[in-house]
């Protein structure tokens, strides 16, 4: 294998992008890895920082319950049968903060009597049994010291803040394994308040909330995954389908382009490729038609010297019989073959006759050279074409009577105008009315007709006679062709009278023609009627 033909397969290969190396793949993978991180950061945060930031909220809550106690007591106390009693208004506001804050609430008076505390609860409404639990919940909390402090760690009580009002507690109840918090003080009233909140079901709602973090953090990856897909398929798409333009780019079809519909770097870039491939078309373009004007400038430099080859070949067959006669009569007047005056002077009119005809080619041939490669310049002006033709017809009367053919026009004296070349123009009209003398027949009847077709004029000339073979049709314009080789000698034909006729329509730009009719041939050419 070659090493271009490596190249450009590993050119190819390098079009498919393998899955693990596509972008998308790679956002896919990087998105889920930091979904993942994010997540379990999360997660060890909550487990290892949530309780204590809840129990301080809770702190914070008895903190805030203890204030407001305070304040209800002080304003809604009152005395009633010489005891001091929270009215009802107090009574439903403490309520409220009993069923809306989740904090088990106790205000109490305790009083020594001989030794005993005797406890007198104004709020809330407790049996006795109920009355006992407080009690023996609470009285670890009166007069305590320091020792009973260190009993209290012992017993599973720990004290986490402490004022000159009140106290909190953190207390395990090793009975049935549940932790609380107890803020046990003194309100401004005297009496003492005592609120109790379980903080059991913050550890329970902390494993819970990790559950549903594990639970939804798989959601969260799968949806983030399917997300990652759509979006990455959004991104990677005008990618691949710039990677499409630029492979067909490449195999030079420049046709196929990025529809533009953002203002991202995406779109510019898409723009960018699409200004690339009109460049490169361009410049494409431009190369391919210098490359065509170059093969068109050798294609014409092997058609001339085809044409010289064909044109040293034809001028050697037309000259060769005229060049033999004219030779044979001179030697024949040379050698005094005849010496009466009539045979002399036969001989000396058969070499003029041949030497005009000579001449006459030559003059021929030279206008048709100038005209097709373009030395003659073509003049355009406005002339009369009923004029120019009657003027043709009256210089070749008398060739018409010799051959006992009569010429019929259609038109009277008004003028047609038209654009041309009118020396170009009467060659033409010229060689379809000589042509047509030289071949009438039949009736010998030759009509000249112009027909006017919107912004053209259209002349016609038509002969009777001898039709020409469908074959030769598309023939007759090529220089040196003669359909009839044998009667167009009789007249001194060379066959270059069309192609002259070719050669000035060509360089106007203008149709031309010829068919068979009923009973002979038509001619016909057009002219331009306006500018």
């Amino acid at each position: 294998m070659s090493g271009g033909m490596k190249d450009r397969r590993e050119r190819k290969k390098g079009y498919c992008v393998n899955g693990w190396h596509s972008v998308r793949t790679k956002l896919i993978v990087i998105m889920i890895l930091l979904m993942g991180i994010v997540l379990t950061a999360f997660w060890v945060m909550n487990y290892a920082l949530l309780s204590p930031f809840y129990e301080s909220r809770k702190v914070k809550a008895l903190s805030q319950a203890y204030d407001s106690v305070d304040g209800i007591v002080s304003e809604d106390m009152e005395y009633a049968d010489g005891q001091k009693r929270i009215n009802d208004r107090g009574q439903l506001k403490l309520d409220i903060i009993d069923e809306n804050s989740g904090i088990s609430l106790y205000v109490f008076t305790v009083s020594n009597f001989f030794g005993e505390l005797i406890y007198r609860f104004e709020y809330p409404q407790v049996d006795k049994g109920q009355q006992q639990i407080v009690e023996d919940l609470t009285q670890n909390y009166l007069y305590s010291s320091g020792e009973e402090d260190q009993g209290m760690k012992r017993s599973g009580r720990r004290l986490i803040r402490s004022n000159d009002s009140y106290n909190v507690f953190k207390v395990y109840d090793s009975r049935i394994g549940t932790n609380y918090l107890e803020l046990f003080g003194e309100l401004e009233s005297g009496s003492f308040v005592y609120l109790r909140t379980n903080t059991q079901n913050m550890r329970e709602s902390i494993s819970i909330f990790n559950q549903f973090i594990i639970y939804t953090g798989f959601g969260v990856v799968i949806m983030g995954v399917l997300a990652m897909i759509f979006f990455g398929n959004r991104f990677s798409k005008p990618i691949m389908q710039m990677t499409n333009i630029a492979k067909r780019m490449s195999e030079l079809d420049f046709d196929v382009k990025y529809p533009v519909t953002t203002r991202d770097e995406i779109g510019v870039l898409g723009g960018s490729i699409n200004m690339l491939s009109e460049t490169l078309e361009t410049t494409i373009s431009e190369l391919k038609s210098a490359n065509n004007e170059l093969q068109k400038d050798i294609e014409k430099k092997i058609q001339i010297d085809e044409m010289r080859k064909d044109f040293l070949s034809n001028v050697s067959h037309e000259l060769k019989t005229p060049i033999a006669l004219i030779q044979g009569y001179a030697e024949g007047l040379q050698e005094n073959i005849n010496d009466d005056l009539e045979s002399r002077e036969f001989y000396c009119e058969v070499i003029i006759d041949e030497a005009r005809k000579m001449n006459k080619m030559v003059q021929k041939l030279l206008t048709l050279n100038q005209i097709e490669f373009g030395n003659n310049q073509v003049n355009f002006e406005r002339f009369d074409i009923v004029a120019l033709t009657r003027n043709i017809m009256s210089s070749v009367t008398l060739l018409a009577e010799q051959k006992e053919a009569r010429i019929g026009f259609d038109r009277e004296y008004a003028p047609i105008y038209v654009w041309g070349d009118e020396y170009m123009v009467e060659e033409v009209v010229t060689n379809y009315i000589s042509n047509a003398i030289h071949h009438v027949d039949g009736e010998r009847r030759i009509e000249i007709a112009m027909e006017e077709r919107d912004s053209v004029v259209r002349v016609r000339v038509f002969n009777t006679g001898k039709l020409i073979p469908e074959e030769d049709l598309e023939q007759v314009w090529v220089k040196f062709y003669k359909v009839d080789k044998a009667r167009t000698r009789e007249y001194g034909g060379s066959g270059i009278g069309l192609s002259i006729v070719k050669a000035v329509m060509d360089s106007m730009n203008q149709h031309y023609g010829v068919k068979n009719r009923e009973n002979g041939v038509e001619f016909w050419f057009e002219l331009d009627r306006q500018n």
